[in-house]
């Protein structure tokens, strides 16, 4: 199963979910991929904090791959490193991405990461993809590869009038490029269950038939601790109300 978590809008915690959800799935036993292809880094800094080296092989390098064809290119699998969680790997991400993106869509490379993914398919019960706040080559190279697309959601007027500009950007990739692809939900991040507004948003999303998934991700500081001290929190704290919310909602999607 490959699942993209996607959004146009920044800031609303797509590298938080792509990564909390992975390192629940991997401490649940299901060996577990994370893609991050933003080249802001957010979850390979989460997954590897220190640890990360700038020698590493990374996402830069396979896309670099891609455009300069060799007689023995290197396998997906070597662009894959393990994070300090059992279980769980990672294929970082590097701020070359920005640089290389131009080219890479201009000689139409679209589908190397659906290729690249298919061959580590079978070392990988579950693979996350992260992506930038952007349409652009990335985040349809992974809306290509991906089965399922979750998508954040944090209860504003702004975000809801681009949910629906967002949900038609993703039927059209499925219509063109990758029948397979099903929205899986919208993901209520952030949420404050006093306040008025987010409560009435959400309600009225659901109450047209959108995917809206429960529960829904409560507002927390314990999740700036685990950016923080780059643990998700199945890892900083497995009892905190959100790890348990995350736990939930990780299982309801299977």
């Amino acid at each position: 199963m490959r699942r993209v978590v996607f959004n146009q809008k920044g800031g609303v915690g797509k590298s938080t979910i792509t990564c909390n959800l992975a390192a629940i799935g991997a401490d649940q036993g299901r060996k577990t991929l994370v893609v991050d292809l933003d080249p802001q880094g957010n979850s390979t800094q989460y997954l590897l904090g220190p640890s990360r080296t700038e020698a590493t092989a990374t996402l830069a390098d396979f896309f670099d791959q891609v455009l300069n064809f060799k007689l023995n290119p290197r396998d997906s699998a070597e662009f894959v490193i393990p994070t300090p969680f059992p279980g769980l790997d990672v294929m970082p991400s590097h701020p070359d991405l920005e640089d290389l993106q131009g080219k890479l869509e201009s000689r139409y490379k679209i589908y190397k990461l659906r290729e690249a993914l298919e061959r580590l398919g079978d070392a990988y019960d579950r693979i996350w993809i992260d992506t930038p706040p952007a349409l652009n080559f990335y985040t349809r190279s992974a809306l290509i590869a991906a089965d399922g697309c979750l998508i954040p959601f944090d209860c504003d007027d702004f975000s809801r009038r681009a949910l629906y500009a967002l949900l038609e950007n993703v039927q059209e990739i499925q219509l063109d490029h990758n029948r397979a692809l099903a929205v899986e939900g919208i993901i209520v991040n952030q949420f404050q269950a006093r306040a008025s507004l987010p409560r009435r948003i959400v309600e009225e999303l659901t109450a047209e038939g959108l995917p809206v998934r429960t529960p829904y991700l409560s507002a927390s500081v314990k999740i700036r601790e685990s950016h923080q001290h780059s643990r998700p929190m199945i890892h900083l704290d497995p009892r905190h109300k959100v790890t348990r919310e995350y736990v939930a909602l990780h299982d309801a999607l299977g």
